[in-house]
């Protein structure tokens, strides 16, 4: 049964990528999400039905628009293959963690919420990595969804969470104003009161050390390279972030006990 349901998941995340791929698009443009067709950036065509088709769509087109032919970006069906990905790995965790039966009402009011976070995530990703943009109707609708979920589902303890998105928000919004909003945006102080109140503590600290780690290696690795000159150019920290906390989320506890297990044996 179990089985069954990630496999529908998955087939259900290519459909739901689609639709995160118009938000990670119009939102951080200022643009309608509900009015308005599919359409090409660049001959502005509207895109029919069988244009939309979840990876099938771009595979039989071979990756060009059929209008006029310009190379589509490989962003689209990775948008689509991560979401299918990440809800199967998401129905795992609830499944593992929660231990509920798969027919059981709390079961499926945890799955739809991780599945709303892990949506909200890959919007963050892709929409901070292509205009460097949190956009805040992410960000706020997901703060107060995860607000609600942990003050009506009784399984957690709400403080540990709430103290983890005050330090979290607060830590960000230093270095905001230290860097004078060159180093850190806005979004990313907003962003880390959210990842406080989805991850708690330790798992806080687990995903900013991921988040800082591997910001730090692509950055060095991008100036070595000379994709990014320095000074003026920045790189934004919103997937690293997203990268961090996705991690902290399903792995974090596994991470951890690795780790205190390395300090026990010395």
């Amino acid at each position: 049964m179990e089985l069954i349901l990630a496999s529908a998941l998955f087939i259900f995340g290519f459909f739901i990528g689609s639709f995160l791929n118009v938000l990670a698009d119009r939102l951080p443009r200022g643009e309608t999400v509900i009015k308005g067709r599919s359409h090409c950036d660049k001959c502005k065509k509207t895109l029919q039905w069988y244009d939309l088709i979840p990876l099938a769509s771009f595979v039989l087109l071979k990756g060009r628009c059929r209008y006029c032919h310009t190379r589509l970006s490989f962003v689209y069906p990775m948008v689509e293959i991560t979401t299918g990905v990440l809800f199967v790995i998401t129905t795992i965790f609830v499944f593992n963690n929660f231990q509920f039966s798969i027919i059981n009402f709390q079961f499926l009011i945890s799955l739809i919420y991780y599945l709303f976070i892990v949506s909200s995530l890959i919007v963050i990703f892709f929409a901070d990595l292509k205009y460097e943009i949190i956009p805040d109707k992410i960000i706020l609708p997901a703060i107060i969804v995860s607000a609600l979920y942990l003050i009506l589902n009784t399984q957690y303890a709400i403080l540990p969470y709430l103290l983890s998105a005050l330090g979290a928000g607060l830590f960000f919004l230093l270095l905001f104003l230290i860097t004078k909003g060159k180093g850190m945006g806005l979004g990313d102080v907003k962003f880390a009161c959210l990842m406080g109140l989805i991850l708690g503590f330790p798992n806080i600290v687990i995903s900013l050390y991921i988040a800082f780690l591997t910001g730090a290696i692509i950055g060095v690795a991008l100036i070595i390279w000379k994709r990014r000159k320095m000074p003026g150019a920045t790189i934004p920290f919103g997937p690293f972030l997203v990268l961090g906390t996705v991690t902290a989320l399903f792995w974090g506890g596994i991470i951890l006990q690795k780790t205190m297990s390395l300090f026990v044996l010395h």
